[in-house]
């Protein structure tokens, strides 16, 4: 007769073994839920942050051969925009600096659907075709002062009109119909780009250290 071989035992987990498996999962989760939460960057927000970062290097570029001035410190008889600011048009401030900036493409947001860029510099180039304001005052010495961004700025969501718009430190000042998930960008004269929402972008502006800023809209 055959031994009996000995039954097998089945080994559950204890309470202890239960209670960090539990935890375990717990810290993952409040890991990576928030990364699954948060809205992903859409390719047009990608587009519009790199292209404002080609132009605030652009603008730096352009100031190394400029005795570190950007286009609107510089006369237009030197090559610059200087004369023109208190047009408050914005498109020659973009056109001066076309050899830094190659394409004129950049110069509009995907999302803003009310404009179509420029094939070229050269030819009938306007403020039509440009998406981002100029920060008309922006000194390459101070870092946070606002060098360009998207231009749907406005007041109670009335849009800011065509020309200069200036800004002081406590200016209600908001994104109207924003874009890029319930903001806008801005470019610093640092060269980064900031995406906030309405509160942070005042923020920004009393972080500029001026008491007033100007801004020409297209």
């Amino acid at each position: 007769m055959k031994p009996v071989p000995p039954a097998k035992t089945i080994k559950a987990f204890t309470l202890i073994e239960l209670l960090l498996v539990i935890a375990v999962i717990a810290v993952l989760g409040a890991i990576f839920l928030p990364q699954l939460r948060r809205p992903r960057m859409r390719p047009s927000r990608i587009f519009c942050v790199n292209a404002l970062k080609q132009v605030g290097l652009a603008f730096r570029m352009w100031s190394l051969d400029y005795g570190g001035k950007f286009p609107m410190q510089v006369s237009v008889t030197n090559g610059g925009t200087m004369e023109l600011v208190k047009s408050g048009i914005v498109f020659p401030h973009f056109q001066v600096m076309s050899n830094e900036l190659n394409t004129p493409k950049l110069l509009v947001c995907p999302e803003d659907t009310n404009r179509t860029p420029a094939s070229t510099f050269t030819q009938n180039l306007n403020d039509a075709q440009i998406g981002y304001f100029v920060g008309v005052e922006a000194d390459p010495t101070k870092p946070a002062m606002f060098l360009a961004g998207d231009n749907n700025l406005g007041l109670g969501g009335v849009p800011a009109k065509h020309g200069l718009l200036a800004l002081w430190t406590n200016y209600p000042v908001a994104w109207v119909k924003p874009r890029h998930y319930a903001g806008g960008n801005v470019l610093l004269v640092d060269g980064s780009v900031q995406q906030v929402g309405d509160a942070q972008l005042r923020t920004l502006l009393q972080k500029t250290g001026m008491a007033t800023n100007r801004l020409a809209i297209p």
